[in-house]
């Protein structure tokens, strides 16, 4: 691209990446800051990607046995206080209601009134309050396993806020599962892990690597922490998805035991697993271009916009009458199971409009409809993931078949391009030196910008986690679950180590 030539996006992901992703949500309408202090307003195209995930997951957790369930978004500072690691990890996030309603004051204004006996806690998360019903539901082994999943909203008092990676209210999923034995309980926390991995390869295209959190990066209150981790266009870190091993910590607080097959009381064994609308920013920065947002075909929550071009009320009536024709026949076909959406536009704004706001609303394929396409039986194709200029000429005929066959194939080639930008910026270091040049800003203008995920090695010694990341903004994203065992020397101290991991810089 010529520098002269001046892209849809001010700034680029090279001038300003993070001001980039700001402008990509405001261009495809996405999303806006609210009234409330750290607050987002999902507007209606961000909101149905959230349906589309929704929808996509909740598939896959019931062929999994799972089934929803919903708790309140208020719990007891009795119930945390059960638990103490959780809620030390969670304190200082915490929203909290102490009283009961409003009155006026004597200036006419209002104050708070009806001091509650027992402040709530507003949900930052619920294995508290679910393992209460959860004690009351589990009696014998034959109630096991009990899998539930809520979907719901969650408040955690965010300091530095940013649309949908880390807002003071954000949506997502939490699943509980309670279990008759350790083992039962391990296959369902890496069961889950490996949904999340399929529905991030196969749905959002972005390729992310299973792991298990360090014990200083995992869940307050797990005995273990498994997770995904994905690369963004700014060789940052995105955390996808985590799934908890929670032992009988949990259980223990909650009172969740069970007559076993031998008619003693145990303990029962519990998971924890969930993603949130970050996974949207995820998409968003995986993907999105210096034009716009982009959208793989199975997440979109539409496929074709229907561009008719005229200018005539005779022209209109030809075009407009192709156009409804290619809408209708495309309105019960299906891809990959997934039915097919159509936007037909015929605002009354110029077709470089028109084409240009669906283009940064990262719609997959855009149709044009001009009078010698209705004369010639032919329209005018376009795909987003390549260049706005770049159309081809599909006959009528053939177009259905076109779609079919072209659809998968932005949701391929979106996935490889992610997965070769993913590779070619994942480094084996082994030299300190290396390591922290490798991690130190470079470019004045983003202080951000540094080198990818680097493998390296750590002798499992917590306090050089904690140098690193005090040195340099990074953490240890994963002890990735492929990792070979290799000798080797601690990037940090030099001590012995047998296995290498992921450092990088995250959101």
């Amino acid at each position: 691209m010529s520098k002269k030539e001046r892209t849809a996006i001010q700034p680029t992901r090279e001038e300003n990446y993070a001001e980039w992703y700001q402008q990509v949500i405001k261009a495809a309408d996405l999303a806006e800051n609210s009234d409330v202090r750290g607050c987002m307003v999902i507007k209606p195209w961000g909101y149905a990607i959230w349906e589309n995930i929704q929808h996509s997951l909740d598939e896959m957790f019931r062929e999994t046995g799972h089934r929803n369930a919903y708790f309140p978004i208020f719990i007891p500072k009795s119930f945390f206080e059960k638990e103490a690691e959780h809620v030390e990890g969670f304190a200082k996030e915490c929203a909290v209601v102490t009283h009961s309603r409003l009155e006026h004051d004597e200036r006419g204004g209002l104050k708070a009134a009806g001091e509650l006996t027992e402040p709530y806690i507003v949900r930052p998360t619920s294995e508290t309050i679910i393992g209460s019903s959860f004690a009351k539901w589990v009696n014998s082994y034959r109630d096991l396993p009990l899998k539930i999943n809520q979907w719901a909203n969650i408040v955690r008092w965010e300091m530095r806020t940013r649309l949908f990676l880390r807002t003071t209210e954000f949506l997502w999923q939490e699943g509980h599962t309670v279990h008759e034995t350790r083992e039962e309980a391990m296959e369902e926390t890496l069961t889950m892990l490996d949904v999340y991995a399929h529905f991030a390869h196969e749905y959002l295209a972005i390729p992310v690597i299973k792991g298990e959190k360090t014990e200083g990066e995992k869940f307050p209150g797990a005995v273990n922490t498994y997770c995904i981790e994905a690369m963004m266009q700014d060789k940052k870190a995105l955390q996808s998805g985590t799934s908890h091993f929670l032992g009988q910590n949990f259980a223990k607080a909650s009172n969740i035991r069970f007559q076993n097959r031998e008619g003693e009381f145990d303990f029962a064994w519990t998971t924890s697993w969930g993603v949130s609308t970050r996974l949207i920013g995820a998409l968003i920065m995986a993907h999105s271009d210096d034009n716009g947002l982009v959208l793989p075909p199975r997440i979109a929550p539409a496929h074709v916009a229907i561009i008719p071009i005229y200018r005539s009320e005779e022209e209109k009536a030809a075009v407009m009458g192709l156009a409804k024709q290619i809408e209708e026949s495309l309105k019960h076909q299906h891809f990959d199971g997934i039915r097919i959406y159509t936007e037909l536009d015929d605002r009354e704004l110029t077709s470089s409009e028109r084409n240009w706001y669906w283009i940064k609303k990262g719609i997959p394929l855009r149709i044009e409809i001009g009078p010698r396409d209705v004369a010639s039986q032919s329209v005018m194709l376009a795909r987003r993931d390549q260049e706005p200029r770049d159309k081809q000429s599909v006959p009528v005929a053939d177009l259905i078949a076109t779609i079919l066959k072209v659809l998968p194939e932005i949701q391929t080639n979106l996935y490889e391009k992610a997965l070769r930008f993913r590779d070619e910026n994942i480094v084996k270091i082994d030299s300190r030196e290396e390591f922290y040049a490798f991690f130190t800003p470079q470019n004045a203008a983003q202080p951000e910008i540094h080198g990818g995920f680097a493998s390296s090695h750590w002798c499992g010694n917590e306090a050089c986690e904690e140098k690193i990341k005090d040195d340099l903004k990074v953490t240890i994203r994963c002890i990735p679950f492929d990792a070979k065992a290799e000798e080797g020397a601690c990037i940090c101290c030099g001590k012995a180590s047998t296995r290498r991991v992921f450092f990088a810089k995250s959101y």
